[in-house]
């Protein structure tokens, strides 16, 4: 959303106080603190695709450590903040270690898991008041003045509410930001970047931690008293439901805890007034009812669409200086080796003893007929499988068994056989991902935006990649809206800005018309002369003839020819297996 939204969002959250009776001051409150937890969650679940049922319970954790702390020793609510937040950030750093590595269902089942293990645990603490739970918490206070009275504390929590949504959207569009929303889509393509997927969800996980144990603080000071039940299991899904009804943005946490707290009050509020006998046994089924309605009719949130209804801003063209590029090693030294790599799954040999190498400055086309091994191999050099004997080496340095994300941080780039984009990112945001390893802000820099330099320079980078593949023009448009060739060239670009020393080009002219093609070539032949090697696997034999300097020929997972492409043509092995025979 633009500035001026957020200006009149401002304004009218700072004139509420005086606008509003002091009942819905105090709804405000809770849809404040509720917010933040909903705000980390929407980073957590919208943007890194990490569905957590567990926020409530460390939202708990914060709000049991500064009630304990505060009720036992008499020190103030700021102590008690000192204490909540590492104690609440310590439990979730060991949480994560121990479930982010879980994919899919596993990892909100155990979500799910832990916040009821947590949720028992204030319940069955003496020290913690037992299910009676812990009364007496003392206000907050700033100085002489008391933030007792609710309206007074609203613009505690609307301050550390409106800091949150603006950090949150300073690193949404940051090296670290690109690297979780590029996450949600799978660890492949994250990894081939140079992106620790574990070490990304983590930092996501820890940083709606950090918010939920903003939010816990905040209630214990609100409420003045804590009690298992808010921080249940039932509650853990109603953050669930205001993040998903919000959508994936740092505001749409907010608009959801607003949506969700506001429908359940009217539902209270309202329902006894159709059903004499009291309404509250059904309460829960209407609340159910209008939020699958609320999502068959907008199911990517509140947040978006609201962002649909505003004008886009332009991004003007960037004049900053391109990153700095590596040196690249002299013409035909020795780059990527292949020793004797086999693969099996099972009893398929799909690899078996292949050896080759390629040297800077040097196209290599990988071909052979459909099953021949090639993908496999690919998987085997990037990292994105493991070996079953020999050793791949990178500038004489053994790569075998190292994760894809290192094995692309020494300088090995690919593109993938089945375009792999975020289809909901821009096209120069897909582009930028690629830059990650090159990039050196971190969050905390991201969050306050110190990278606004290199920021420039990667923008002016990826705008100069995006130009070489003939899509500068197409830089903001959404990248899903592109045709399958276009987006292929997309892909080239990533590998481009990654300033690589190999690039792994899987059937890279897939899709492309004749003249697109033609380009596509000639800019590989570019790379070539600045010295770059790239080893391509490709269908199309006109075009692999062309270009490369060298075929390396397989069938049946066995190398059956190496060399320049008309010997290898001529190879009768390789009519035989590739070209049926013909001379």
């Amino acid at each position: 959303m633009n500035a001026r939204a957020y200006t009149l969002a401002a304004l009218a959250g700072l004139a509420a106080p005086f606008l509003v009776p002091s009942y819905y001051v105090t709804l405000l409150d809770y849809v404040g603190v509720y917010g933040l937890v909903a705000i980390g969650l929407a980073w957590l679940t919208g943007v890194a695709g990490v569905v957590s049922f567990g926020q409530a319970a460390l939202a708990g954790i914060a709000a049991y450590a500064t009630a304990w702390l505060t009720t036992s020793t008499g020190l103030g609510a700021w102590a008690g903040l000192a204490f909540a937040l590492p104690v609440t950030l310590a439990v979730a750093l060991v949480l994560g270690l121990v479930t982010l590595r879980l994919k899919g269902h596993l990892l909100s089942l155990s979500t799910l898991a832990w916040g009821l293990a947590i949720a028992y645990a204030f319940g069955n603490i003496d020290a913690l008041g037992s299910f009676t739970g812990l009364a007496g918490v003392p206000p907050i206070r700033l100085g002489p003045l008391s933030l007792g009275d609710n309206s007074r504390l609203y613009y505690l929590i609307l301050t550390l509410v409106a800091a949150a949504i603006g950090l949150l959207n300073n690193l949404f569009d940051s090296r670290t930001g690109r690297a979780l929303r590029a996450l949600r889509g799978g660890t492949q393509l994250v990894e081939s970047v140079g992106v620790d997927p574990f070490g990304a969800r983590l930092t996501a996980f820890l940083i709606a931690a950090g918010l939920a144990a903003l939010s816990g603080w905040l209630y214990a000071h609100l409420a003045r008293f804590v009690s298992p039940t808010p921080f249940d299991a039932r509650m853990g899904v109603e953050y669930l439901m205001m993040a998903m009804v919000g959508g994936a943005s740092p505001l749409g946490g907010l608009l959801g805890a607003a949506f969700v707290t506001g429908l359940k009050d009217a539902i209270q509020d309202l329902l006894p007034r159709f059903l004499p006998g009291g309404g509250a046994p059904f309460e829960i089924v209407v609340f159910s009812a209008l939020f699958i309605l609320f999502l068959q009719r907008a199911r990517d949130g509140l947040a978006p669409w609201l962002a649909s209804l505003l004008p886009r801003p332009a991004t003007p063209p960037s004049s900053a200086p391109p990153l700095p590029r590596r040196a690249l090693p002299a013409a035909g030294s020795p780059l990527l080796a292949l020793d004797h790599v086999s693969k099996r799954f099972a009893g398929l040999v799909a690899v078996n003893e292949l050896s080759f190498e390629v040297r800077s400055g040097e196209i290599v086309a990988l071909i052979g007929p459909n099953g021949a091994g090639k993908s496999t191999t690919f998987g085997l050099l990037t990292g994105a499988l493991p070996l079953s004997a020999g050793a791949v080496q990178f500038q004489g340095r053994k790569i075998s068994g190292l994760p894809a994300f290192r094995i692309a941080r020494l300088g090995v780039a690919r593109t993938f056989q089945h375009v792999r984009l975020r289809p909901r990112m821009s096209v120069i945001d897909n582009v930028l991902i690629g830059a990650h390893a090159r990039l050196k802000t971190g969050v905390l820099a991201g969050a306050l935006r110190l990278d606004r330099a290199e920021a420039a320079s990667a923008r002016s980078s990826a705008l100069a990649a995006l130009a070489r593949v003939g899509l500068a023009e197409r830089s903001e448009d959404l990248a899903g809206e592109l045709p399958l060739g276009a987006q292929r060239l997309v892909e080239v670009a990533r590998a481009l800005i990654a300033d690589p020393l190999l690039i792994a080009l899987d059937e890279p002219a897939a899709g492309l018309r004749r003249p697109e093609k033609l380009a596509l070539a000639e800019t590989l032949r570019g790379l070539r002369a600045e010295g770059l090697a790239l080893l391509v696997v490709e269908h199309d034999m006109a075009f692999v003839m062309s270009l490369a300097d060298r075929l390396v020929v397989m069938d049946f997972g066995a190398k059956i020819a190496d060399g320049p492409p008309a010997a290898a043509r001529a190879e009768p092995r390789v009519r035989e297996a590739y070209l049926g025979g013909a001379p």
